[in-house]
């Protein structure tokens, strides 16, 4: 929030230990509720166990706040809808942090395929690899809070090939189990196809060792391709086990640029509050991203493509 005219108020958090030390590491105020949070802000900034996003949001939706909220927007699109309805009725924005449409090179390659530089989108391969989180209660582990590593991290290249290719008609999914029975699976491939007929090739999980994260791009058109690796960014690629302990809760992809794609997200929100313009991701294309992403998941429980709107 430092790159806005905003002022980072306080929080409140459902773990008191958390908010406990961010509020003293940072000198903010802490709330002893989410209601009197509520009382004292202007904007909201929803970072939660994916489970709680509905009801926070209808919260702040009724108490007149706009709303940042991580991705997922909701784990089925029932939540989403009365997330979305109720923001409307309220007349209040509501944004989904879907970051990797602000990372530049992600942004890059969608600006020169919309200007035609590769033609027509013929395969994409995007791959988004990391380490198993932990957070508040494990809750990462428990597919009815986080919805599993197709929900909770190929939500981004869900997301991002939607807005590529736009509608897609067809889904299949496979998966390798992970030996936690918690965990319905580690790694998932996941193969679409579009209405303009473009596929994309999806990869990725929760299947490295404590510490390590990638991603790629590969997108193949008819006049050319476009690729980027994470790799290429760093000057060595160790890609070592390390103690739980010297590593993030959770993997977070960072960008070698000056300002992060993070910040540069919550300034395009700030941005567009004041200026009253459209945001990059819509709502709609936030419950785009989870029906797609359900959908997935229903074809690694059938074993069987999904046609979406009918064959």
């Amino acid at each position: 929030w430092q790159h806005t005219d905003a002022e980072l108020v306080g929080l409140f958090s459902i773990d008191p230990k958390t908010a406990t030390s961010l509020a003293k590491n940072n000198n903010l105020q802490e709330f002893s509720s989410y209601q009197e949070l509520l009382d004292n802000v202007d904007i909201i900034d929803i970072c939660i166990p994916t489970d709680l996003h509905k009801d926070f949001t209808v919260q702040a939706a009724k108490a007149g706040k706009d709303i940042i909220c991580e991705k997922p927007i909701a784990l089925n699109p029932k939540d989403a809808k009365e997330m979305i309805d109720v923001c409307q009725e309220n007349d209040v924005r509501l944004f989904i942090a879907q970051v990797v449409r602000f990372f530049p090179m992600y942004r890059k390659a969608q600006e020169q395929i919309s200007a035609g530089a590769i033609g027509e989108i013929g395969v994409m391969r995007l791959k988004r690899m990391g380490y198993m989180p932990h957070g508040f209660e494990n809750w990462y582990a428990d597919e009815n809070r986080s919805g599993g590593i197709i929900m909770d991290i190929l939500i981004h290249d869900i997301d991002y090939a939607l807005w590529l290719a736009g509608k897609a008609k067809r889904v299949y999914a496979q998966s390798i189990k992970s030996k936690n029975p918690e965990i319905t699976a580690d790694y998932a491939l996941i193969t679409i196809k579009f209405e303009n007929n473009a596929m994309a090739i999806i990869d990725g999980g929760w299947a490295y060792p404590h510490g390590s994260f990638t991603t790629s791009l590969d997108i193949a058109g008819s006049d050319g391709v476009i690729e980027w690796k994470m790799s290429d960014a760093n000057s060595i690629k160790p890609i070592l086990k390390a103690e739980n302990k010297d590593v993030p809760a959770v993997a977070v992809p960072q960008s070698v640029l000056n300002q992060s794609p993070y910040a540069t997200q919550i300034q395009h929100f700030y941005d567009a509050l004041i200026n009253k313009t459209e945001f990059d991701v819509s709502p709609q294309d936030a419950l785009n991203a989870i029906e797609l992403a359900l959908a997935a998941k229903e074809s690694l429980q059938s074993g069987k493509p999904v046609y979406l709107g009918g064959k």
